[in-house]
């Protein structure tokens, strides 16, 4: 197993696809939708349930991770923009953490889009991951909601502070990325997984933009791809697969 970078926490994504990678329906579908989330479901054979269980059990057992990430594309469509105007955050606004949980649902959004309604529980808060260039409104919001924000950027969320200020202020030493292709792509063009976690279902879905579970920037010319070292692989009764692999080489953009 490939130690983690000095300074942040491992991070481990995981994903769960179609045979051509895709984790949704179409460009349009979010599996938040509950029509979506029935139809992918229904593509699901009855092996899927147990290969997450048994991946979310040994990635706990081996890693301990309080932490998720995700993207805000979980959470509103693509082009969907922030309702809150004005003047953006500034280099001055100071981070918000209110409460200490024993977990952390952490959310890049940058842009201040995602309008939450669920803002933690006992067990689990919501920290926001935003940067200088978010709007001010959005801050003030998550404030009055009792939300936490970690400001990790200029005029983008910075992946990699993000991860070592989740490590100093929460003490995490393990992240679990399950977004979708867009925060997954970044982190991976940022040099930032070290664990690959796919289980995949034999399913197709296709369709020119649907989304994939690494999108995000294209490799840049020149550059090499991301190499892995194969760590395991379980199939189910019903050829659906669980298979793990080590980041040995990150790519360089």
């Amino acid at each position: 197993m490939s130690a983690p970078r000095p300074h942040r926490p491992r991070v481990v994504m995981t994903t769960t696809a179609s045979v051509d990678g895709r984790v949704t329906l179409s460009p349009s579908e979010r599996l938040l939708q509950p029509d979506v989330a029935r139809r992918w479901r229904d593509a699901w054979p009855p092996d899927v349930e147990p290969l997450l269980e048994q991946r979310e059990r040994w990635i706990r057992e081996r890693h301990a991770p309080t932490v998720v990430l995700e993207g805000s594309g979980t959470f509103v469509a693509r082009d969907a923009v922030s309702r809150w105007s004005g003047p953006p955050a500034g280099a001055g606004r100071p981070d918000h953490v209110p409460r200490s949980t024993p977990r952390v649902f952490a959310v890049v959004d940058g842009r201040g889009r995602v309008d939450w309604s669920y803002t933690g529980d006992d067990e689990t808060s919501l920290v926001v991951l935003v940067c200088w260039a978010t709007p001010a409104e959005y801050l003030d919001e998550l404030e009055r909601r009792g939300v936490a924000h970690l400001v990790v950027g200029d005029r983008t969320v910075d992946l990699a502070v993000a991860l070592q200020r989740l490590a100093t202020t929460f003490g995490a030493t393990a992240v679990v990325a399950d977004g979708g292709g867009g925060i997954n792509g970044a982190l991976l063009r940022a040099g930032l997984v070290d664990e690959l976690h796919v289980v995949t279902f034999p399913a197709l879905v296709g369709g020119l933009g649907t989304p994939s579970f690494l999108d995000g920037d294209p490799l840049a010319p020149g550059c090499h791809p991301v190499l892995l070292r194969p760590a395991g692989h379980v199939r189910g009764d019903h050829g659906s697969t669980w298979e793990w692999w080590d980041v040995v080489r990150q790519s360089a953009m």
